[in-house]
């Protein structure tokens, strides 16, 4: 395994494209390469040194270490999308395109599409293990102004009777992990539901929409903040409150503003961050690797309706 202490260290020794890519097909395959198409293990290598092919006489196609994975198809180089890797993953509250444009030398629009598929690799699978024990369950509302849009966009809005804010639901497992999910058109009890399991001590303060959700779980406290009530014994939102924040340092201090369109992976690149928070740098940037497989974002999914670029 390639050995590093910091981003000069990595870039030094990732100067040869040909050792970024070794320590990519390391982290996605170990020492066992496999097909992608139908997992059959240890293909011949082809002359060109980067490319392989399948053994199984039924298969038999030609694959790299970046097919069906998140940098499939990208003309930019493995030592350059290790780089952004490494950025996004260490930096405490993110990183913007126009800077990762600037680090790495290549133009914004290609810096955001690569931060996006990045982001992508964050996620967690398509239906995520419920949080369970005790679990701190809040809202919060992120977006910008009518005053800070431009007149076209503030008109559209204002025209659909909307604002410019979008609903997010914090969920934090004490001593576990943590999520953030836009609500969209989903009740709130509809979000409990899909992320916490029935066994689970529910914790929130006393919206109404929460109201009903003791009978479907082994507990449910409040606290009620309109009345200046912070901790009702084992009962408080700190930790949840604190969780939000991560989010919030991102968006207003890197991003400056994000589409309601991508506000989900932002949520996801934030939930990730806090998740490992207490591994390596070294560690994360390996395990955002290793999950690059099976992960696919197109330019042309990524930008289909207008949206904003950060």
């Amino acid at each position: 395994m390639l050995q590093f202490k910091n981003l000069k260290d990595l870039m030094t020794k990732l100067s040869d494209e040909k050792v970024a890519r070794q320590h990519m097909e390391e982290m996605r395959w170990g020492n066992d390469v496999s097909c992608p198409f139908c997992g059959v293990n240890r293909p011949y290598k082809l002359k060109d040194g980067k490319t392989y092919r399948c053994k199984n006489k039924e298969c038999k196609k030609d694959f790299t270490v970046t097919t069906r994975s998140v940098f499939e198809n990208s003309k930019i180089p493995c030592s350059t999308w290790i780089a952004a890797v490494y950025l996004l993953t260490a930096h405490k509250k993110g990183i913007s395109s126009r800077q990762l444009s600037r680090d790495l030398g290549i133009t914004q629009k290609s810096a955001w599409f690569v931060l996006h598929r990045i982001r992508l690799i964050m996620g967690e699978n398509d239906t995520p293990e419920p949080l369970t024990n005790t679990v701190e369950v809040d809202e919060t509302y992120v977006g910008g102004t009518f005053a800070n849009m431009n007149r076209a966009r503030r008109k559209k809005y204002q025209d659909l009777g909307i604002d410019n804010k979008v609903a997010i639901m914090g969920l934090l497992e004490r001593d576990g992990k943590a999520r953030l999910t836009v609500i969209g058109e989903r009740t709130f009890k509809d979000v409990v539901r899909e992320n916490v399991k029935p066994d689970a001590l529910l914790i929130t303060d006393t919206h109404l929409s929460y109201q009903g959700l003791s009978f479907e779980y082994a507990g449910h406290g409040t606290v009620n903040h309109s009345q200046g009530e912070y901790r009702n014994g084992i009962a408080y939102t700190n930790s949840v409150e604190g969780f939000f924040s991560h989010l919030k340092r991102s968006i207003f201090g890197i991003y400056h503003q994000v589409s309601p369109k991508h506000l989900q992976r932002y949520c996801v690149e934030t939930s990730y961050r806090y998740n490992y928070r207490k591994i390596t740098d070294k560690e994360r940037f390996n395990l955002t690797l290793h999950n690059s497989q099976g992960k696919r974002l197109t330019y042309e999914k990524l930008i289909e309706k207008s949206c904003k670029t950060h």
